[in-house]
């Protein structure tokens, strides 16, 4: 994890840190001093087609208060190849303990890909007693009939995205960013075998050893197996400008 952030990092060693009388400002310090400080980058590729027929559900999650692993899903779709070798990650991760419980990597935007890191996440399922929200963008993926058939079948409920501010699906993005900017997940120019190997490998770490500071430092394994822990929340000032406007 060469890309953690010193947050995470000072958290992890703490416990050295303290023996040789080193706090989190001096840490900082002194990675500013040897050019060690993580700087964030921007990357944009359009992977939503919100433009076709299929069924447009509303947002079911918008003012809705996640306090359970397997209350809300989110999804996303995220570009990790190059002009010359394009390649696609389709993600799901849990809202409430930002577990990835299902992904797929492909060379295409069909809905192929989308369908299987869905089946992943069914199987993986640890609650399933309990109702599911599966949210996502406007997507011709995550509206197609296949999809929606997916859902019905596992008495999952569709929730859509229905503006174009990213805080309407803020967990996914997140995830998207952490996997890009942390794990470098899409500088790799391989062949797709090696390339999903790479992507396998970093989610694994990712929700077994990555504290998360949404998780109160929790790993995601370790948030995902309990449900007493109140989790931090994405906010929007737009998306709360917008609700007082109504209110």
């Amino acid at each position: 994890m060469r890309r953690l952030g010193t947050r995470k990092l000072y958290y992890l060693l703490e416990d050295d840190l303290k023996k040789i009388n080193i706090g989190r400002d001096k840490l900082f310090r002194i990675l500013k001093a040897n050019h060690l400080l993580i700087i964030p980058r921007k990357s944009y590729h359009v992977t939503t087609d919100s433009h076709h027929r299929f069924r447009k559900h509303k947002n079911k999650v918008c003012n809705l208060k996640i306090n359970n692993p397997e209350q809300v899903w989110v999804s996303d779709i995220t570009y990790v190849g190059r002009r010359d070798n394009p390649s696609y990650l389709a993600l799901i991760t849990d809202a409430y303990s930002k577990k990835i419980v299902g992904f797929n990597v492909s060379n295409s935007l069909c809905v192929e890909g989308s369908l299987k890191a869905l089946d992943m996440a069914l199987k993986n399922r640890c609650y399933k007693e309990q109702p599911l929200i599966h949210h996502s963008d406007r997507g011709l993926q995550y509206c197609s009939n296949d999809y929606q058939k997916l859902l019905a079948q596992n008495g999952v409920k569709a929730s859509l995205t229905e503006k174009y501010d990213p805080y309407e699906n803020a967990v996914a993005e997140r995830i998207n960013g952490i996997l890009k900017q942390e794990f470098n997940i899409a500088k790799y120019e391989a062949n797709l075998m090696i390339k999903k190997q790479i992507i396998r490998e970093s989610i694994e770490i990712y929700n077994q050893k990555r504290p998360h500071l949404s998780n109160h430092m929790l790993t995601p394994n370790q948030m995902h197996s309990q449900n007493k822990i109140v989790m931090k929340t994405y906010k929007s000032k737009k998306l709360s400008n917008d609700l007082i406007a109504q209110l």
